[in-house]
């Protein structure tokens, strides 16, 4: 599966950005997917996953009651709906998918799409 990030770009602290990371090759139906971010300097370390099937959700500490994960697989597309973000939101952000329904990790991998949130 190959998988297309988009959606980010700079706003200021406070605003908010929805990213998408739309899916080719495979139906993302049967996939579970991540979304992750890698600031300068810093590792790159998880943000949201949305599972296959039930879709569950779950999320970074830093992020929760903040950002949010949907899928519609109708068009194929994982969204991350980002609100309130902050400086330290600033990151490249990645999506990912794995057949795994709780995957240890994800073996597709899209580009990044930069965020950058000014003070």
């Amino acid at each position: 599966v190959q998988l297309q990030a988009s959606g980010g770009g700079l706003v200021q602290a406070g605003g908010s950005l929805r990213l998408s990371c739309a899916a080719s090759g495979r139906t993302l139906s049967g996939y579970t997917m991540g979304w992750f971010r890698q600031a300068p300097g810093k590792e790159r370390e998880f943000v949201a996953r949305i599972t296959k099937i039930d879709g569950r959700t779950n999320y970074a500490d830093s992020v929760k009651g903040r950002f949010t994960i949907t899928r519609d697989n109708a068009k194929n597309t994982v969204y991350l709906q980002m609100n309130s973000l902050q400086p330290e939101d600033t990151a490249v952000y990645y999506c990912a998918a794995s057949p795994q329904f709780y995957p240890r990790t994800y073996e597709y991998w899209g580009q990044g799409t930069q965020v950058t949130v000014s003070s």
